[in-house]
C-alpha cells in the first residue's frame, strides 16, 4: 500500500517497453526515494548507468579545481603530483566502499570515517565543502540529460539528493539545501562568485589530466587530451588558462556520445552490478585494505598524506 501511493505521485517519463528491458528501472519505479534513496542510487549507478556515473564523476572533480580555495589544498598536499593513480584510485574506491555495500555496514563506516579523518586535518570551508559535494549530486544528472541512454527519472534525481544529503550530514556539512533546483542555483551561483584562472588550478588540473593520458597509447594521447577539454565548459577552461578545443572537435566528442547513447538500449541490459570494490585497481594490483585507502606509501612529511576527496 505504501508503495502503491508512492508511484501515484511519480510522473511516468518512460514507455513501458524501457521500464520492462530494465528490470533496475522497473525495481526503482517501485521505491520511495524518501526512504529507499540508497537502494535507488544502487541500482542506478552499478546496473544502469556504470560508466556514464564514472565519467561524469570525473568532470564534477575538475570542476573543483576550478575554486582557488580548494585546488590551493589539493596542490599543498603533494598527491596529485607524486602519486596521481593512487589518489584517484583512493578517492573512487571510498566512495565505491560506501555505495556498494551500504552507509551502514561495516565498510561503509570504515571508509566514512576515513574520509572524515583526512578531511579534518585541513581547515575547509562549509561552502567549499558544500560545492563539492554538489557536484556529485548535480553532475550526473546534466551528464545523463546530454549523453545518457535515458535520462534519470525524477525518483533517480530525489534519491541522488537524499543520498548525499545524508553522506554530507555524516561528514558535518551544514545547510545543504532539500531541493535539486534550489542545490543547482546554489552551487552555479557559487561557480560565478569564485572561478577564476590560478597556478594552483592549472597544477591539479594538469597532474589529473596526465594521469587519464597514461590509460592510452602515446599516439593517442593528444586525441585523449582535446576530447577531454571538448567535456570542460568554457568557463572552467579559462580557469584552467587553457586554450578552448575547436567547436567542430567538441561537436564530435558529443556526437559520438550520443551515438553511444543510442546504441545501449539495443543491448541487453546488465544482469548483475557492476561494482568498483570488485574491480583490478592499478594502485592495487593484489587487492587493497581499507586502511591503504588515502595514505601516502612514502612519508616525506606530516602533512601530506591524505587530500580532500
Amino acid at each position: 500500500m505504501h508503495h502503491a501511493s508512492v508511484r501515484t505521485h511519480q510522473v511516468g517519463c518512460y514507455p513501458s517497453s524501457i521500464i520492462r528491458s530494465s528490470p533496475a528501472l522497473a525495481e526503482i519505479e517501485s521505491l520511495d526515494p524518501a526512504t529507499d534513496w540508497e537502494r535507488i542510487g544502487y541500482l542506478s549507478t552499478n546496473y544502469d548507468f556504470p560508466w556514464d556515473v564514472e565519467q561524469s564523476l570525473s568532470l564534477a572533480f575538475f570542476k573543483t579545481y576550478g575554486i582557488p580555495s580548494i585546488s590551493a589544498l589539493l596542490d599543498t598536499t603533494g598527491e596529485f603530483r607524486n602519486q596521481p593513480q593512487k589518489r584517484y584510485d583512493d578517492t573512487k574506491l571510498i566512495l565505491a566502499e560506501i555505495i556498494d555495500h551500504g552507509m551502514d555496514s561495516e565498510r561503509g563506516r570504515d571508509a566514512n570515517r576515513s574520509m572524515n579523518r583526512m578531511h579534518g586535518r585541513y581547515d575547509i570551508s562549509n561552502d567549499d565543502y558544500l560545492y563539492v559535494l554538489s557536484t556529485f549530486v548535480l553532475v550526473p544528472g546534466r551528464w545523463n540529460d546530454k549523453f545518457g541512454w535515458r535520462p534519470y527519472s525524477e525518483k533517480e534525481r530525489r534519491a541522488g539528493l537524499n543520498y548525499w544529503r545524508e553522506l554530507g550530514r555524516r561528514m558535518n556539512i551544514r545547510d545543504i539545501p532539500n531541493d535539486v533546483d534550489e542545490l543547482d542555483r546554489w552551487s552555479r551561483d557559487y561557480e560565478r562568485a569564485n572561478s577564476r584562472y590560478a597556478d594552483t588550478n592549472r597544477h591539479v588540473a594538469d597532474d589529473t589530466l596526465n594521469l587519464f593520458l597514461t590509460w592510452y597509447p602515446r599516439w593517442l594521447r593528444p586525441v585523449v587530451r582535446l576530447g577531454v577539454m571538448s567535456l570542460l565548459e568554457d568557463y572552467l577552461l579559462d580557469a584552467f588558462g587553457y586554450e578552448h578545443p575547436p567547436g567542430w572537435f567538441r561537436r564530435l566528442v558529443e556526437l559520438g556520445l550520443r551515438m553511444r547513447a543510442q546504441v545501449i538500449p539495443l543491448l541487453p541490459r546488465r544482469r548483475r552490478p557492476r561494482l568498483i570494490t570488485n574491480e583490478r585497481m592499478r594502485s592495487y594490483p593484489g587487492g587493497y585494505r581499507l586502511d591503504e585507502l588515502g595514505v601516502m606509501r612514502s612519508v616525506r612529511s606530516s602533512h601530506v598524506d591524505e587530500t580532500l576527496t
